[in-house]
């Protein structure tokens, strides 16, 4: 049986442990630079706050409806979702953290055991230590786990949070209840499709031919399908260590014109980045650079463009990136816009230990060592205190965060005083 985990309007939550008068008042938690809407509570849902809504339009319906509002208070609500993550650790050692607020479970060996008494029990302990609500779905597959999570979540008072498919009477009607745009792996695309020709619930999906699923939407779509029927083909991924790829991107607090403010915005997240790549070990092979500007300001002129660099070398050095990222700014900057954001992703990650270079390459050798030196100095006295020419040497950029809430639980200074 797997166990799909799901914290609860996980960001409100978070600020609600730590200030219980919000509790059952409208929450909204805003995104970088207090942008736009990226967490609600019910209660927002209730009033018609929508997902994505911007900031600075919605807020007159804030103030109207008494809505509290958050900016995102990220080193907050990793450390709780460390701390959630550890306790769902202790029922089963086979754990894929899928998101910041989601987690499968599988439980091997648990034949004899009552796992709806078991997700009770997981419920409980969550809230307890942590003040963190959680919904347990219990299914014999990761699919049918979600939609079992689903059903805890919309049917809290009767499932009592943990709701466990368990019999192929509940998974038939479980599949009959889901739309079928709400199947986890079903696409926007996908589910134009399947509408089109008749298919409204995951039941329907089920019932389709496994030619038809295997031609339309490849060997993914019929995993999906024995999932969905309680045969497993999705099994927990394994941790891996590195990601994939890495990307520093922001908006900006204020428009930003001249290019000497964008190449120094550039470098700082190009050094971001850098400093992420040595810190799982890994060089980046290309990089991506792009820019753009407000697209919720109808009178100004809209202007989005981004360039791909391929590197000369794997790479994790600050010059080397860095001198790439501005000259991949250069060939997309265009002079008489407004740019409200910009951003670098490194690709092509590979092993630092595996890294490979030609007869004819550059040496960064010297570099290395450099680094180290550099990323020392940060950890020991913090970021920021060495930087490039390029940088702003006066300044300390930071997002704008008007309604921050203090780090609880990873700021010395910031922690609950008792008076």
């Amino acid at each position: 049986m797997f166990a799909l985990i799901d914290c609860n309007n996980f960001y409100a939550s978070c600020e609600r442990v730590f200030q219980p008068q919000y509790e059952g008042k409208a929450v909204v938690i805003l995104s970088n630079n207090d942008g736009c809407v990226i967490a609600r509570s019910n209660e927002a849902k209730a009033l018609g706050i929508p997902m994505g809504a911007p900031a600075f339009k919605f807020r007159n319906k804030f103030k109207k409806h008494n809505i509290k509002v958050f900016s995102s208070n990220y080193p907050l609500y990793g450390d709780m979702s460390h701390r959630v993550m550890k306790i769902l650790e202790t029922y089963t050692p086979n754990i894929e953290i899928y998101s910041i607020d989601e987690a499968f479970l599988k439980f091997e060996g648990f034949d004899y055991f009552d796992l709806r008494t078991t997700g009770l029990k997981m419920r409980k302990q969550v809230m307890r230590w942590t003040g963190i609500p959680i919904s347990v779905g219990l299914a014999p597959s990761k699919a049918l786990a979600k939609i079992a999570n689903k059903i805890a979540k919309k049917f809290d008072e009767r499932t009592q949070g943990v709701y466990c498919i368990d019999s192929d009477k509940k998974r038939l009607k479980a599949l009959k209840w889901t739309p079928v745009e709400d199947i986890w792996g079903v696409g926007r695309q996908h589910a134009k499709r399947l509408q089109a020709i008749g298919v409204t619930t995951a039941l329907d999906f089920v019932n389709l031919p496994d030619e038809w699923v295997k031609k339309q939407m490849s060997i993914l779509g019929l995993r999906l399908k024995r999932d969905l029927e309680g045969v497993p083909c999705t099994q927990l991924e394994e941790v891996t260590p590195a990601k994939k790829s890495i990307a520093v991107t922001r908006s900006f607090k204020d428009i930003l014109t001249i290019y000497s403010n964008l190449e120094e915005r550039i470098t700082t997240y190009t050094l971001l980045g850098a400093e992420k790549l040595r810190k799982q070990k890994s060089c980046a092979t290309a990089l991506h650079v792009f820019v753009r500007s407000n697209p919720f300001d109808p009178n100004a002129a809209q202007y989005r463009n981004g360039c791909t660099l391929t590197l000369p070398h794997a790479t994790d050095s600050n010059f080397v990136l860095n001198r790439y990222a501005l000259m991949g700014l250069r060939s997309i900057f265009k002079p008489g816009i407004e740019y409200k954001k910009a951003g670098v992703i490194l690709l092509g990650l590979k092993p630092s230990a595996s890294r490979q270079i030609t007869l004819f390459e550059q040496d960064t050798s010297k570099h290395t060592a450099l680094m180290q030196t550099i990323d020392k100095i940060h950890r020991r006295y913090g970021p920021h205190r060495m930087k490039l020419a390029s940088q702003d040497l006066k300044q300390t950029w930071k997002m704008k965060q008007e309604h921050l809430s203090n780090r609880f639980t990873t700021e010395i200074y910031e922690i609950i005083r008792v008076k």
